[in-house]
């Protein structure tokens, strides 16, 4: 029964959704601390990957983790950017930080600390990870990790590119 619930729950949370606008919400770019309205964080023209995460949220890592190990791989097979969203508070600024830099992150990670973009793209919980298409709208929104689940969102931005 826990099986067929987690199933459900899992077709649930990855929808198709209509096309929808990137809200000019700001959000900090952590290496360098300028604030930027997230519908600038995105290159026109070019698919993107958006992981919501925080610094508590062990799923959150271990997706992000896996992603970064197989990003150059998937650059390889297809043309997109990736980037991190951290919904800590303000006062975790440094923390985030800190462990992109130990995590060796070459991609922008940037904070949501008053959580002004979560509730503009209204979802509660992290991991939750967003797919912007070409024309900068957000084309597929997932929320939850599962070991393996970077895989589907590798394909979706594969199908979104025509690969």
């Amino acid at each position: 029964m826990k099986k067929i619930l987690v199933a459900v729950a899992c077709i649930l949370a990855t929808t198709a959704i209509q096309a929808q606008e990137l809200p000019t919400t700001q959000v900090k770019e952590v290496t360098s601390g300028k604030k930027v309205p997230f519908s600038q964080t995105i290159e026109k023209g070019k698919i993107t990957v958006v992981s919501f995460w925080a610094t508590w949220c062990v799923p959150c890592k271990k997706e992000i983790k896996n992603i970064s190990l197989k990003l150059d791989d998937w650059k390889k097979e297809v043309d997109f950017n990736y980037m991190t969203v951290s919904i800590d508070e303000a006062r975790a600024e440094g923390l985030v930080r800190t462990y992109g830099i130990s995590q060796g992150w070459k991609f922008p990670y940037f904070l949501d600390a008053n959580s002004d973009l979560k509730r503009s793209l209204n979802f509660q919980s992290v991991p939750f990870t967003i797919i912007v298409d070409k024309e900068g709208k957000i084309a597929w929104k997932h929320i939850g990790y599962e070991e393996g689940g970077e895989n589907e969102v590798i394909a979706k931005v594969k199908e979104l590119a025509g690969k």
